[in-house]
């Protein structure tokens, strides 16, 4: 009965040290020199929140105002309640000019539903189209509808851009990242989708752990993400959001 008891609290003490993971406020830095006239950029990048309130303290330690905060995807999901996505709009929109790109849960919320509140708080969509940040270099957010749908289009995300354009392209799902390498061409890919596995054992999980690095000639970003799916825990794939410092030097 002892051996039993002390089992119990052994599993209780992980599954609490696992929820206290999933709910750290991971900010990662990552550092990107391209070549144009010369400027900074600076992005923020948060996917997969899904039930997770954000952390206004989290928020409000982040320094100076960010030209892009781009929301990768599952913002929410059918559990999330109305007022989390308004409070969570209002603390990111603080950072500054706000996009959206479809994840394959945020309908769940109602299509319409999740449409009317972006635009309350001011959030663009990105869907299948881009938009050029208002910065000297020709600088583009290119993202495609979530890959759920069957109705992304990969020639619409790139149609605006021209061959010497700066662009950051968004997926929530980093799977056709490979297919976009092989007809266009962009600086920096971003998605989430994947939760890094959300528990891993050592190097095993169901997804690869989050990365940023060069995938055939182009710097990927792939998140982890804020929140968590299913259970709210985590192990070996902590909950990440990102800031991206673009460095841009003369040719």
């Amino acid at each position: 009965m002892i051996y039993i008891g002390l089992l119990i609290l052994i599993v209780i003490v992980f599954l609490l040290y696992m929820w206290k993971v999933a709910h750290e406020n991971n900010v990662l830095h990552h550092q990107l020199p391209l070549k144009g006239k010369q400027e900074k950029i600076r992005l923020f990048f948060i996917s997969d929140t899904h039930l997770r309130k954000i952390n206004r303290r989290m928020i409000e330690q982040l320094d100076d105002q960010f030209d892009a905060v781009i929301i990768g995807g599952d913002f929410a999901d059918g559990r999330t309640p109305i007022k989390r996505i308004h409070d969570n709009l209002k603390l990111l929109t603080l950072l500054g000019p706000t996009y959206f790109v479809w994840g394959n849960n945020d309908r769940e919320v109602g299509e319409q539903r999740l449409r009317d509140i972006l635009q309350e708080h001011g959030v663009q969509i990105i869907a299948n189209d881009a938009v050029l940040l208002p910065k000297k270099n020709r600088f583009w957010l290119s993202a495609i509808e979530d890959t759920s749908t069957k109705k992304y289009s990969f020639d619409k995300a790139f149609e605006k851009v021209d061959e010497n354009d700066l662009v950051v392209f968004i997926s929530h799902n980093p799977g056709v990242f490979a297919r976009v390498r092989a007809k266009f061409r962009a600086d920096l890919m971003i998605g989430g989708h994947l939760h890094g596995g959300q528990i891993r054992i050592g190097p095993y999980g169901a997804h690869p752990n989050g990365s940023y690095r060069e995938r055939e000639g182009v710097m990927t970003l792939v998140s982890n993400g804020y929140g968590t799916t299913l259970l709210p825990l985590r192990l070996g794939a902590k909950p990440q959001c990102h800031i991206i410092d673009i460095e841009i030097s003369g040719k």
